[in-house]
């Protein structure tokens, strides 16, 4: 499988916080990547570093063979993403709001086709206030699809969905690597974690203390993912 996000020594420093610290990895094309790790290992500037939202002091960033930190624009029109916040208006309709991402791109996916594949054809009109948790994060993975992306990057996509949502909006993850697309997912949830992901690495103070399938990690290190996690980011 070829390569569509590669990371190598990605390094940020915040004020006196080293927050990552050398990061490597490469996602395959239809390969979901799980960032796995406590609360201020690294995991959201990591992310924040591929989409461009950080600039990173050091490392190398490269989406379907862009260098994203050389063009960041040409590695944007690649990605697509869901990050925690949605950072929608209250009066925007799902149509309204997929319309206006599409202008962003060069040839966008048709409006009428993303609502009938994330299951929002009935709720096209109404406003995003009304919308369940479990609407408005499929609607989050719609507008990161509008523009046919190779590259996805999920930042806890499931968090504080119920368990059938949460399970609705998975098997939406799916169906996107299914469709070759690269996956960058982080998540605290360790039974999403193992469901979804092909490799996972787990990163503790900034760096990455293990890389591999979620069932070797276990087997090599004993008990469930959470404890691996807990036993790898303890110093």
């Amino acid at each position: 499988m070829s390569t569509a996000i590669a990371v190598s020594g990605l390094s940020h420093r915040y004020g006196g916080v080293q927050a990552v610290d050398g990061i490597s990895f490469e996602v395959a094309a239809g390969e979901i990547f799980g960032l796995l790790g406590p609360n201020g290992a690294g995991k959201t500037t990591t992310l924040e570093s591929v989409l461009g939202l950080v600039a990173p002091d050091h490392g190398q960033i490269t989406i379907a063979g862009i260098d994203a930190r050389a063009n960041l624009r040409a590695a944007r029109e690649k990605t697509g993403a869901v990050l925690q916040s949605a950072g929608l208006q209250d009066k925007i309709t799902p149509r309204e709001a997929l319309n206006l991402f599409a202008a962003f791109y060069p040839a966008p996916l048709a409006t009428d086709d993303l609502l009938a594949r994330f299951g929002l054809t009935e709720k096209a009109t109404a406003r995003f206030e009304t919308l369940s948790g479990g609407q408005r994060q499929r609607l989050a993975l719609a507008l990161a699809f509008v523009g046919d992306p190779q590259v996805l990057v999920l930042d806890e996509p499931t968090t504080g969905l119920d368990p059938q949502m949460r399970r609705e909006v998975q098997d939406h993850i799916l169906a996107m690597k299914d469709s070759g697309r690269a996956i960058l997912l982080a998540t605290h949830d360790m039974e999403e974690a193992a469901r979804l992901c092909d490799r996972v690495a787990i990163i503790a103070h900034g760096r990455i203390a293990a890389t591999g399938a979620p069932r070797q990690l276990m087997a090599d290190h004993g008990g469930n993912l959470e404890d691996v996690i807990l036993h790898l980011a303890t110093p």
